[in-house]
């Protein structure tokens, strides 16, 4: 809609130029945008008072002359100039009732742009250690990595889902160390526990699996077997709970890439790949020697100091790993790279977007934050789980609350505000459950088309798609619809691909929530107010159509953001 406006006005401002009423050279950009008040139009552009100084005309002439030519236009209802300049335009009925047949037409593909070209992006995001169980947090990032990439491929980008594996390094050795100790523990051997090992309940479940699988075998093996047994056995177990745990969110993965893999030397002895990008990086001109380290020079592209990649003692940092890392993606032919990590990485942005640049990526980095979620249960603060005693984990909220609400109460808010997810609400049917009112928008319109079909096809076991076969006429006369609340739910509906496309380039899932009750809102007031089903058999048609219009266009949202959209509640 906006690209129709602004051709529009384009065309308008050629014809004043043309008929010589507008001294302009150029044809300026009419960059048309909504009124943040709708009682202003329904579109808005500022052209006339930008123009002025160029045509040496008054702004408010100027937007009279151009108002002259969009006024013969069908699709513009009225032209209304504003204060200094503004022209505000309205959309006729029959271009609103226009978007009905593209919601329609267009079904799941409804709302697709193509700022991505094709172009292949990487979004890496969760990537939690394999050492234990998801916090909430990680949840929270699992589901805007999803929703990020479902609204990336729907403006054209193609996508691959990345969760990077940090199955190396001194962690892995004390989740190892600390699964032993409470395996010889159940042996019945006293073991002191240090400090630095894992305390989790979950440490002792593993133990127990692999005690009641292979029994005490494992008792007198020598430590360093014992510990280095137990860490690949338990990372195995602990990696596929990972992977069955957002699977059951709807989260599933294209590659899952091993930080080991970046550490071992290639094929034929030759370097690894830390050592490969180290070497790319001295290849540039971006390493020093210092004390005995090995330097990037990080601040020549802005980092504010700069980073060890290999200590005095010949040991890699993690940073050189990251930068293996991202060397690997870009060598797989990305485009575009971005991560989504946790608020406690916020100081590792710069450097690593240092680290990019200096290999020839510049600005094909983008990293998102993603903020802490605090759990409540009835407005009381929940800091532990009552099964375990221990923090609640991701799966445990899973289960109290399930996909749909988890996935949409974390993706509500913008990525750099923290989430206050109750648990109690998130559970509720009612109004005051957002999640539950935009599915209950969706599954009352199935309802209507199953009231529409009679008796024959009433039951809830026909899916609406099937319904709509039967009910909705594409020939309907659309025109009939031009009652406040169907222009309304029209107008919302002509939203859509421009909240894709902000949602896609702002990497900005939040508004698609904001944007799915709102249409679910226009939806619920039509449905006060304008009868659906009744004995005019013409205006019956035509609303038919139009709300199954809407149930196509809340079923594309909720999929974006990866929620189940019910014909049934």
């Amino acid at each position: 809609m906006r690209d129709a406006i602004s051709a529009l006005v384009t065309t308008a401002i050629t014809a004043a130029i043309d008929a010589g009423e507008l001294p302009l050279e150029q044809v300026p950009d009419p960059a048309v945008e909504r009124p943040r008040d709708p009682s202003h139009g329904d579109w808005a552009t500022s052209v006339a008072m930008r123009s002025a100084k160029s045509a040496g005309m008054n702004p408010r002439q100027i937007a009279e002359v151009i108002a002259s030519h969009l006024s013969e236009d069908a699709d513009i209802a009225a032209v209304e100039i504003a204060g200094p300049g503004f022209i505000n335009l309205r959309l006729s009925p029959m271009a609103l009732q226009r978007v009905l047949k593209e919601a329609s037409e267009a079904d799941r593909a409804f709302g697709r742009v193509d700022i991505g070209h094709g172009r292949r992006v990487q979004v890496e995001f969760v990537s939690a250690n394999p050492v234990g169980p998801m916090h909430v947090g990680h949840g929270r990032w699992a589901a805007l990595g999803d929703a990020m990439a479902r609204v990336l491929e729907h403006a054209g980008w193609k996508v691959e889902r990345e969760f990077y594996v940090n199955d190396a390094g001194v962690q892995m050795d004390i989740f190892g160390a600390s699964v032993s100790a409470r395996y010889l523990e159940l042996c019945g051997a006293e073991v002191e526990f240090a400090d630095e090992w894992y305390q989790g309940a979950y440490i002792t479940e593993i133990a127990r699996e692999i005690f009641e699988a292979e029994s005490t075998c494992w008792f007198d093996a020598a430590p360093h077997e014992r510990e280095q047994y137990f860490r690949e056995k338990a990372y195995v177990q602990v990696l596929e709970h990972l992977k069955r745990v957002l699977h059951g969110m709807g989260v599933d993965f294209d590659v899952w890439f091993s930080e080991r893999t970046l550490h071992a030397s290639a094929p034929g002895g030759g370097p690894s790949a830390v050592e490969d990008g180290i070497a790319a990086l001295r290849d540039a001109g971006y390493i020093f020697e210092l004390d005995g380290a090995t330097w990037f020079r990080s601040t020549d592209f802005g980092d504010d100091k700069d980073r060890v990649l290999v200590k005095a003692d010949g040991e890699y940092t993690y940073f050189a790993a990251d930068i293996a890392y991202h060397k690997n993606k870009f060598d797989r032919g990305f485009d575009r790279v971005i991560n989504i990590w946790g608020a406690d990485h916020h100081g590792y942005v710069a450097r690593m977007k240092a680290a990019c640049a200096a290999l020839g990526h510049e600005g094909k980095l983008d990293v998102v934050i993603g903020q802490l979620v605090n759990l409540f249960r009835n407005g009381e603060a929940v800091r532990m789980s009552k099964r375990t005693g221990e923090m609640v984990t991701f799966e445990e909220l899973l289960d109290e609350v399930g996909a749909d609400a988890a996935r949409y109460w974390f993706l509500r808010r913008s990525t750099d505000q923290q989430v206050d997810f109750d648990i109690e609400l998130a559970r509720q049917q009612s109004a005051d459950n957002p999640v539950f009112y935009v599915q209950y928008a969706h599954a009352r319109i199935c309802s209507i088309m199953r009231k529409a079909a009679g008796e024959a096809v009433s039951s809830t076991a026909v899916d609406a798609d099937s319904l709509a076969v039967e009910v909705v006429r594409p020939t309907a006369d659309l025109s009939l619809l031009d009652a406040p609340a169907e222009l309304a739910l029209m107008r919302r509906l002509g939203e859509f691909t421009e909240v894709v496309e902000a949602a896609a380039r702002d990497l900005a899932p939040n508004k698609l929530t904001r944007y799915a009750e709102d249409l679910a809102t226009g939806f619920h007031q039509f449905y006060t107010r304008c009868r659906v089903v009744s004995d005019d058999v013409e205006l019956t048609a035509a609303r038919l159509y139009a709300v199954d219009a809407a149930r196509r266009a809340l079923r594309c949202v909720l999929a974006l953001l990866g929620v189940s959209a019910p014909e049934s509640m």
